[in-house]
C-alpha cells in the first residue's frame, strides 16, 4: 500500500513537538463523558471497566488509550463525542489498574497485552454487524498487535492506531535516553511505582522491592517483565511489540505517526512494511507531536482524520 500523504499542516506557532504533545495532553475536550459503565469478567478471574456510549447504531467502534490512561483521557473522550456524532455506537475501556479502579490480581496491563482486547471484542462484536478498532500511543501497539498475531474477530473491519509505538525498545530507549523527555519519563515513572508499589502491598509474595528506579528499561525489567511471564525487559519488547505482526494484517489499518513525536524512533516509521502491505496504511505528518494534531483552533485534527478513514476502509 503507497505511504498516505497527509494533509494536517500544523500552525506556525504549534510547530514543535513538544508543544504538540503538552497542549494534546493539557487541552481540555468539555465535561467527562457520560458513559453507561459494565463490568467484564474475564477468565482468570480478573476484571476489566467498560464504557459504553450506546445510541442503537449498528456500529461500534472501539476505543484503547495510552500508557497510565483512562476511559475519561481527553482524546478517548474528544474521539468518542466525535464518533457518535458521527454514526457510531462507542465502547471504551480501562486496562488492569487504570482509571483509578485497582484489578483483583497481582498482574496488571502491558504493552502488549491482545488477550484483554480481544476479550472486549468478542464480548461486545455480537450485537454488532461491523467493528473498527482505534488506539493512541500503548493502545495503537496493542490494536496492531492484536489485528496481527492471529485472524481478528470477523466484525472488525478496519483500525487506526495514533502515535504508537510499534517498537517498543526503541521507544523505551528515546524515552529515557533523551534529556528532553525527561518530564514525561518521570511523569510515568511517579503513576506506574506508584501502582507497582501498591501492588507489592497486596501482593508481596508476586512483587519485588522497587526501590532506586530510574529509568522506564528498569521498571520494565523489574515489574513489568517478571511480573507479566517474560524473561527481562528485553523479552518483553520483543515479544510484545507490534512491528513484527504487522505484515500479517488482514483488514485496513492507519498509523499515524507524527515525524515530530518525542517519544517515538525510527522503527516506529515502518516505511517499508507499509509499501510491501495491502492493508498497512503509514501516514507520517511532519508535525503533531505525540497524540497532538492541533490544529488553529486547538481542534484535534485527527478526530476528523480517523474517522474519514474508518468511513471509507469499513
Amino acid at each position: 500500500m503507497p505511504l498516505v500523504s497527509s494533509d494536517y499542516r500544523a500552525p506556525v506557532l504549534l510547530r514543535g513537538g513538544h508543544v504538540q504533545t503538552l497542549l494534546g495532553a493539557l487541552w481540555p475536550a468539555g465535561a467527562p463523558t457520560p458513559y453507561t459503565p459494565e463490568i467484564l469478567d474475564l477468565e482468570d478471574g480478573d476484571v476489566l471497566h467498560l464504557g459504553w456510549r450506546r445510541s442503537g447504531h449498528r456500529r461500534l467502534v472501539i476505543l484503547s488509550h495510552g500508557l497510565e490512561g483512562s476511559l475519561q483521557a481527553a482524546y478517548i473522550r474528544g474521539l468518542a463525542a466525535a464518533a457518535g456524532r458521527a454514526g457510531w455506537d462507542v465502547l471504551a475501556w480501562n486496562y488492569r489498574g487504570c482509571g483509578g479502579l485497582p484489578n483483583r490480581l497481582p498482574r496488571s496491563y502491558h504493552s502488549g497485552e491482545s488477550g484483554d482486547l480481544r476479550a472486549v471484542i468478542e464480548h461486545a462484536a455480537p450485537a454488532y454487524a461491523e467493528v473498527a478498532l482505534v488506539g493512541f500511543s500503548l493502545g495503537g501497539n496493542l490494536t496492531l498487535k492484536y489485528l496481527g498475531e492471529s485472524p481478528p474477530h470477523p466484525a472488525v473491519r478496519a483500525a487506526v492506531a495514533v502515535s504508537a509505538p510499534v517498537d517498543l525498545a526503541s521507544s523505551a530507549d528515546t524515552l529515557d535516553g533523551r534529556p528532553c523527555n525527561r518530564l514525561y519519563q518521570r511523569r510515568f515513572l511517579r503513576s506506574l511505582l506508584a501502582k507497582a508499589k501498591a501492588k507489592s502491598l497486596r501482593f508481596p509474595e508476586a512483587v519485588a522491592p522497587l526501590d532506586a528506579i530510574r529509568t522506564i528499561r528498569e521498571f520494565d525489567e523489574r515489574f513489568t517483565a517478571p511480573l507479566h511471564g517474560f524473561r527481562d525487559a528485553a523479552d518483553y519488547y520483543a515479544r510484545a511489540s507490534a512491528l513484527p505482526h504487522l505484515g500479517a494484517l488482514t483488514v485496513p489499518a492507519l498509523l499515524l505517526n507524527a515525524f515530530d513525536d518525542p517519544l517515538l524512533a525510527r522503527p516506529s516509521f515502518p516505511t517499508d512494511l507499509a509499501t510491501a502491505s495491502r492493508h498497512l496504511h503509514l501516514e507520517t505528518p511532519t508535525h503533531g507531536g505525540h497524540v497532538g494534531f492541533l490544529d488553529a483552533c486547538l481542534c484535534r485534527w485527527h478526530e476528523r482524520r480517523i474517522l474519514a478513514f474508518l468511513e471509507v476502509e469499513r
